[in-house]
């Protein structure tokens, strides 16, 4: 288990569960905690940070709108802000546990802060996570088979083609976690209450159906095994972004690392409301 220093006193990912968003913001902050969101701020809402020049945030916001199933937009900075007020009160640029930063297409490095990265003609995006979902199954019955406190759902890539805009495009990202045959229906009613964390799963069963080969090897997160009586299945992921960033080759634009998300104050079931673009 992880344990960090944080003054005195040694913070795990067990002790930060209870700790109230603001609160795990800060410790973030402070640079406490550099770990999976995994289980912290269990009601409320997780989130993915996707930062580019305005030059394209335009053709990125018309790409998350095509594409809501792995691309819930649950809030937008204006132009230079490194806060998204909608969602909390914030510093995105050190308020996310760690950062990828792509240059050209090519994860490039991996950053606790971006604060010497940071340019007025950038746009922040948020886009919601399925991290945000799992305390809502383990209340029910239903826990999370990660082997190790602060471990992330296996993500892959798919074959499943995206509706491309401008530069974006390329093919949707999936989180897997294995579930019991018997309470496949329960999952997919209580997931489809967080509309903003992707909802109901959009695959259940054979992976090799959306081009997945192998469950052992995800592209990122955690590989979990099947028990005997557990099938795999499969929700929509924000990574989907990495991957149409990826593609987009832009000279910068910055993600938060999988896994590493941006914990908001925001009800983790709720519907957020209109927000203003730039």
């Amino acid at each position: 288990m992880e344990a960090v220093a944080y003054g005195r006193m040694p913070l795990s990912h067990a002790s930060l569960s209870t700790m109230a968003a603001h609160k795990l913001r800060g410790t973030i902050r402070l640079g406490a905690y550099r770990g999976s969101t995994s289980g912290l701020a269990s009601d409320r809402l997780q989130a993915n940070l996707i930062i580019l020049p305005r030059a394209v945030a335009g053709d990125f916001l018309r790409f998350c709108k095509r594409n809501p199933k792995p691309l819930p937009l649950v809030g937008v900075s204006r132009t230079g802000e490194p806060a998204i007020d909608s969602l909390g009160t914030m510093d995105l640029r050190t308020d996310v546990p760690r950062y990828d930063v792509y240059r050209f297409g090519v994860l490039d490095e991996q950053r606790s802060n971006i604060l010497s990265l940071w340019r007025e003609d950038f746009a922040a995006f948020a886009v919601g996570s399925s991290l945000s979902f799992e305390r809502g199954l383990a209340k029910r019955g239903i826990p999370m088979p990660y082997p190790e406190a602060g471990a992330s759902a296996p993500i892959f890539r798919t074959t499943i083609k995206t509706a491309s805009v401008g530069p974006f495009g390329g093919t949707m990202c999936v989180s897997m976690r294995p579930v019991r045959r018997t309470d496949v229906t329960k999952v997919r009613a209580i997931t489809a209450r967080y509309p903003q964390a992707h909802g109901a799963p959009i695959h259940i069963g054979n992976p090799e159906v959306i081009g997945i080969r192998d469950l052992a090897e995800p592209d990122w997160g955690t590989p979990v095994e099947l028990g005997a009586d557990e099938v795999p299945v499969f929700w929509a992921s924000g990574a989907t972004a990495s991957v149409a960033l990826q593609g987009a080759r832009l000279e910068l634009c910055i993600t938060h690392s999988p896994g590493h998300m941006l914990i908001t104050d925001v009800d983790g079931r709720s519907d957020v409301g209109a927000f203003k673009i730039f």
